[in-house]
């Protein structure tokens, strides 16, 4: 995919003339993807969002890409949001035992001085703790569904203002293996990222020989938020 005519068209919308500067991370690669099986009059542009202020900024833009790339080549635009549940985020245990030790001290400062601690068996004790444990993880993976769940709601209709055709994935696992797989298996032509710097390690982890282009949001946006 030719990224230069789709910038320049971008640059005349926004009325800046250093967007390829700012906002290309990785450049296309000699042979990408997209020429190996994608039809020539389709374009899937994916965008890697989490609903933070930056990946909106990204996803915004890909949008607009989208539909100036759908007026001047008339080919069939598909915008595919990707978030993905970290596994550190699904099942790290830290926030079940910060919970447990807040429910324990909750426990000890309720209970009243003057009553004898009773000596329980230590095997009901641990499976007591291990099935608590279950459950609050069980609550927590849950509650990150629902965030999910509302995070790709929320992008899929900003998609559909913009009338454009749209895919959304979940993912559990690492943020950048998980993404170049979702571009792998779309035969993708381009990345949108919500970062503004090749030294961002999402971009360090996904490397240089990324099967597509890669764009980041310009500078500027973060300078009018400062």
């Amino acid at each position: 995919m030719n990224l230069k005519p789709i910038l320049v068209r971008l640059q005349n919308a926004i009325g800046r003339d250093d967007l390829i500067e700012q906002m290309v991370l990785i450049s296309t690669p000699e042979t990408p993807v997209s020429t190996q099986a994608q039809p020539a009059k389709s374009v899937n542009l994916i965008i890697g969002y989490n609903s933070s202020p930056n990946s909106h900024t990204a996803l915004d833009i890909a949008l607009l890409i989208a539909h100036q790339t759908r007026l001047a080549t008339k080919a069939q635009i598909t915008v595919q949001v990707v978030y993905v549940i970290e596994e550190n985020q699904s099942h790290n245990g830290t926030d079940v035992l910060q919970r447990e030790e807040f429910i324990t001290q909750r426990a000890t400062e309720q209970s009243p001085a003057n009553l004898p601690l009773k000596r329980l068996d230590t095997g009901v004790i641990t499976q007591t703790k291990l099935q608590t444990n279950a459950a609050q993880s069980q609550e927590i993976l849950v509650d990150r569904f629902a965030q999910a769940e509302s995070i790709l709601r929320q992008a899929s209709c900003l998609a559909a203002e913009w009338k454009s055709s749209f895919k959304a994935h979940l993912r559990f696992g690492c943020v950048a293996k998980e993404l170049k797989k979702v571009v792998l298996s779309e035969t993708a032509d381009l990345l949108l990222l919500g970062c503004n710097s090749i030294h961002h390690p999402i971009v360090q982890q996904l490397g240089f020989d990324f099967p597509c282009s890669v764009l980041g949001i310009p500078n500027f946006v973060n300078d009018k938020r400062a």
